[in-house]
């Protein structure tokens, strides 16, 4: 039952789309704090971004990106198809997350995103299902749409690249991920001690089983010569017959002779 079930899940993961990051998650089903949102969220997309969309009127962060929702959460992060369940540990930063603004929640509230007009329109959920798959691959709301911010242009690339390694130093600082990364690490360690237990385990019983191997030898040894005596006495020497088949062919001559007339009988008959 249990092989079925691993079966199961392992085909459904396989199923989903992979990320062209190549990036892992592990872990499935974990239990987080519930988000109260309601109802399909509405969303809407972040400027300076290859198609990252949140859920911007709720506390906690909440990010739509490659078909996948994602939640940072006690210095680590889960994702899931579904936006209120079936949360997966993901073992790394997902490579979105450092072009989003640290600030984009001020900018939402003041309708300007680096000094431009802001006019942002919330994304129905049925809408952001059907369409994000385009809108990504064409890069429609960077080419198209500018973000909806008016008079924006995409920051060059050199310069993206300096505000990624800038958020990506002061993310590392954060205390919540710096306790969630030591007790990652504390699990690698584990992980890696564990096998070299078991070999020093398998060492130090490595002699034991050689003894008990050499007992069964020593007793199988001593073991042989004694069937081979006993079979000694049961084979009779060269050139002589057993008791047993003496006495047989005695009872068979007897037989035959009483069976036989004599040949004074014989005669007499005639």
């Amino acid at each position: 039952m249990k092989q079925l079930i691993f079966g199961a899940i392992l085909l459904a993961l396989v199923s989903f789309p992979v990320a062209a990051t190549a990036e892992v998650s592990v872990g499935i089903g974990i239990s987080l704090p519930p988000i109260v949102i309601g109802g399909p969220p509405e969303v809407v997309v972040l400027p300076d971004t290859s198609g990252v969309y949140v859920v911007p009127y709720i506390e906690v962060d909440l990010f739509f990106w490659n078909g996948w929702w994602w939640r940072p959460y006690g210095g680590g992060w889960y994702r899931s198809r579904y936006y209120d369940r079936g949360w997966g540990y993901y073992s790394r930063v997902p490579v979105f997350y450092y072009d989003v603004d640290p600030h984009w929640r001020r900018h939402y509230s003041n309708r300007h995103w680096n000094e431009h007009p802001w006019n942002y329109r919330p994304i129905p959920y049925s809408q952001l299902q059907s369409n994000w798959k385009g809108w990504q691959n064409n890069r429609y709301w960077e080419k198209q749409r500018k973000w909806d911010v008016q008079g924006y242009s995409a920051q060059p690339q050199k310069q993206r690249q300096e505000v990624r390694r800038q958020r990506q130093v002061e993310y590392q600082q954060r205390p919540e991920v710096k306790q969630n990364q030591q007790q990652r690490r504390e699990q690698q360690k584990q992980q890696v001690q564990q096998p070299q237990k078991q070999r020093q385990e398998q060492q130090r019983q490595q002699p034991q089983v050689q003894q008990r191997q050499q007992q069964q030898q020593q007793q199988q040894q001593q073991h042989q010569p004694q069937v081979q005596q006993h079979q000694g006495q049961q084979q009779p020497p060269k050139g002589q017959s057993r008791p047993q088949d003496q006495q047989q062919k005695g009872k068979s001559q007897h037989q035959e002779s009483q069976g036989k007339p004599e040949q004074g009988d014989a005669e007499h008959r005639k």
